[in-house]
């Protein structure tokens, strides 16, 4: 085991025909893995990034993978450990970032369709949450233990599983110097400083903006978070210029058009009903009309990611079952360390549990009540679960976590829950509630079974037991959906969400994909929808899929305000200046990439951190205040000083209201800088 040597050639390649893979760390040695600092790191840091990717999926629909953050925060905090006689091995540090992983699975599954629940004043008690949390947790786990030998041992260099071997290669780099933390802690306290100076001390406005056509709603904003222009970074240019294009085709062609068109009537357009459009402004004709295309674009594009991967998931399906059934008759001897799973008998014992939990205790599926409705879910969430997990281990090792068409795989399911539902008549909220708790827990299931398959292979390549992820990943999900969920209701409560009736609209987080979940299930159950809008953005995912644009990402573009598209693209933009200026001979582009990645995926966190601590803050504040009423922050200066520095200045009488938006986009400009700093300097 030479750290200097790295992974080797082999974990990346096809190996000769009956040539077996040798680990990082042989399977003959035992060192330790799953210890209780190991376990323990893990829960923390999977409590702290699933708490800033539930905020950041609430606010921009989207969430990023934690498991190489998790990995390098893990090795900073065993190697400080060191420091008092405590030392760590490399598989405990790949055991902690197994756990801590989970929480962004668990999270995009709740953050991704629960708040509906709220938007339809039917907002659920955390035990609720927490329970759905956990069962389509430990169902993706479960069900993904018997593909684990097929998927990650035979399919070894079929199957590159890119974001698991990436983290391999960062513990075993880490094994020689833990200098690449930096840029992880660096964000978090860049993240968290932006966070403090626009949200809680309130110096700049949260979005700049710019009015191009006062008549036509014509205009540009940029929305100030510096984890959204982080996250532009992990995406890449290519993805977040198509996510801005969309953005831009919303702001200056549909508005404008729907401004125009609506001119000279007279009578409100459905589904508005007591203004004219000729009376809206931008974002009331975004509110009224344009979430409903972007809907369709959005749901279209699901739709056909599916679609185009049917070819791959009936295959997949077929493998894994064909391999399923070839477990459940191997009755081979002796195993090694590397190839021992949880017991088959475990695995069965487990899922019967989870079944009979949902079908039978009425706080998972809450208002829903009935036995028959529960039972007729239970079912509903066995038979999609077992299929897409199958599904999403084997597309996950094809194309990353990131390409997963979990949206799509989440929207199939409730359209097949609801089509049932309404069958058997269910069609009021009853099973408007049991459809959408369906699909909670079917995205969870397929969301984590591609992160525990990710992880499989870090373990597979480093030598890992993988009984002991497994227990891991079980563990992961028990304690982060706890602490999900509990970050969900504190940010109800303190912002609430767009849509729901009591939220207030200037700072409701958006859950642009709970409110797109939201519009299916009512779609299908109700037909109480502006299905002329809709059709326009299905049309508009499908010219794009034609054109041979990734559909799915330009339709949450549509469906998005293009202020928070515009610092994604500027994040996207920095990874491609900086990656075609490599200016010395002892660095590349791939040092750069996880460099900037480090510190992005920092920059999310520490906003998203600071985010969820202000939520407690004003939560705790408005106890015993009077009903609807939230105090000031402590600290609240307020933006007023860039206008009297302005007037002070001398720039001009029609100067001084502009200020603050000028001073906001020279702060958004230093934060751009020092990221640029971080991806040339050399660390590690």
């Amino acid at each position: 085991m030479d750290p200097s040597k790295g992974l080797g050639s082999e974990a990346f390649e096809m190996l000769p025909e009956g040539k077996a893979y040798e680990p990082y760390v042989p399977a003959s040695e035992s060192p330790v893995e799953f210890t209780l600092k190991a376990v323990a790191a893990g829960i923390v840091f999977g409590i702290l990034f699933g708490a800033a990717n539930a905020y950041l999926g609430l606010q921009a629909g989207l969430t990023i993978s934690t498991s190489i953050p998790v990995a390098v925060m893990t090795v900073a905090a065993f190697r400080a450990l060191r420091g008092v006689g405590v030392r760590a091995s490399l598989l405990e540090a790949n055991v902690s970032q197994t756990i801590g992983s989970a929480s962004s699975s668990v999270a995009s599954g709740v953050i991704f369709t629960l708040p509906a629940l709220f938007m339809w004043g039917v907002a659920p008690e955390l035990l609720q949450m927490t329970l759905l949390g956990m069962c389509g947790g430990l169902l993706g786990v479960l069900f993904m233990v018997p593909l684990r030998r097929f998927l990650i041992e035979r399919e070894h260099g079929k199957l590159p599983y890119p974001e698991g071997t990436a983290c391999a290669e960062v513990l075993v780099a880490s094994e020689v110097g833990g200098a690449k933390a930096t840029n992880v802690f660096l964000g978090l306290a860049a993240g968290a400083s932006f966070r403090v100076l626009i949200e809680w001390l309130k110096l700049f406005p949260k979005n700049i903006s710019v009015t191009l056509h006062n008549k036509l709603n014509v205009g540009l904003g940029m929305k100030m978070s510096a984890a959204l222009f982080g996250v532009g970074y992990i995406l890449g240019p290519r993805i977040a210029t198509v996510m801005v294009s969309g953005g831009l085709l919303s702001s200056l062609v549909i508005i404008p058009a729907i401004t125009l068109w609506g001119a000279e009537r007279t009578e409100p357009l459905f589904p508005a009903t007591d203004v004219v459009i000729a009376q809206m402004d931008a974002s009331s004709i975004w509110t009224n009309y344009v979430r409903y295309i972007g809907a369709g674009a959005v749901a279209a594009a699901g739709l056909i990611t599916l679609i185009r991967s049917i070819p791959t998931m009936i295959e997949s399906f077929r493998i894994g079952t064909q391999q399923l059934r070839e477990r459940l008759e191997d009755t081979s001897g002796a195993v090694p360390r590397t190839g021992l799973d949880l017991s088959l008998k475990t695995v069965s014992i487990g899922l019967l549990i989870i079944a009979c939990v949902m079908a039978f205790v009425p706080a998972v599926f809450g208002s829903v009540g009935t036995f028959p409705v529960r039972a007729v879910a239970a079912v509903c969430v066995v038979i999609f679960a077992f299929f897409f997990v199958t599904v999403s281990s084997r597309i996950v090792g094809l194309v990353g976590v990131t390409s997963n068409p979990t949206s799509g795989m989440t929207i199939a399911s409730l359209i097949g829950t609801s089509v049932a539902f309404h069958l058997l008549g269910w069609t009021g909220m009853t099973g408007q509630v049991a459809a959408l708790t369906v699909g909670c827990v079917v995205a969870i299931a397929a969301s984590i079974a591609g992160d525990t398959s990710q992880d499989l292979k870090t373990g597979f390549l480093l030598g890992a037991t993988p009984r002991r992820q497994q227990v891991g990943e079980l563990i992961g999900v028990l304690t982060s959906a706890v602490f999900v969920c509990l970050t969900l209701t504190l940010l109800a409560q303190a912002y609430g969400f767009a849509g729901q009736l009591d939220a207030d609209p200037d700072t409701a987080l958006a859950a642009p994909q709970a409110n797109l979940m939201k519009i299916v299930i009512e779609g299908v159950l109700n037909a109480q929808l502006p299905w002329v809008l809709v059709g326009i953005g299905a049309a508009i995912a499908v010219v794009a899929a034609l054109l041979r644009i990734p559909s799915l990402p330009f339709a949450v573009g549509v469906y998005l305000p293009v202020s928070t598209m515009v610092p994604v693209f500027l994040g996207g933009l920095l990874r491609w200046w900086m990656e075609r200026r490599v200016l010395s001979s002892n660095e590349d582009r791939a040092e750069r990439r996880e460099r900037g990645v480090l510190f992005g995926s920092g920059l999310v966190g520490g906003e998203g951190l600071l985010g969820v601590a202000i939520a407690g803050v004003v939560v705790a504040q408005s106890v015993g205040a009077p009903p609807g009423e939230k105090l000031p922050l402590p600290g609240e200066v307020g933006y007023g000083w860039a206008e009297r520095l302005a007037e002070w200045i001398g720039f001009g009488a029609g100067a001084a209201p502009q200020a603050p938006h000028l001073f906001a986009a020279v702060l958004f400009a230093v934060l751009i800088w020092v990221f640029a700093r971080r991806c040339r300097m050399h660390v590690g």
